[in-house]
């Protein structure tokens, strides 16, 4: 196990009982902005996908999103 344990601290593989390196606020706010950068990222790609997939007819709209785009239709004074 002694090739194991070293073969893990090198790649950087933390065991249970260690610890690991502490990082400081400058390098854990670095990672949540990058981490929020990707995230938002991948939200507006998802929902310019989405709109494209709407727009060309292979997608039909949730209820949230034709009421949003069509909101005569949900108008009840007609009746």
């Amino acid at each position: 196990m002694g090739a194991e344990e070293e073969q893990r601290r090198e790649n950087g593989v933390v065991g249970v009982g260690e610890r690991s390196k502490p990082i400081s606020e400058a390098q854990f706010l670095a990672w949540k902005r990058q981490k929020d950068a990707e995230t938002s990222a991948r939200r507006a790609e998802t929902t310019r996908k989405r709109a494209e997939d709407i727009a060309a007819g292979t997608v039909q709209m949730n209820g949230r999103e034709l009421f949003l785009h069509e909101p005569w239709v949900f108008d009840n004074d007609r009746y």
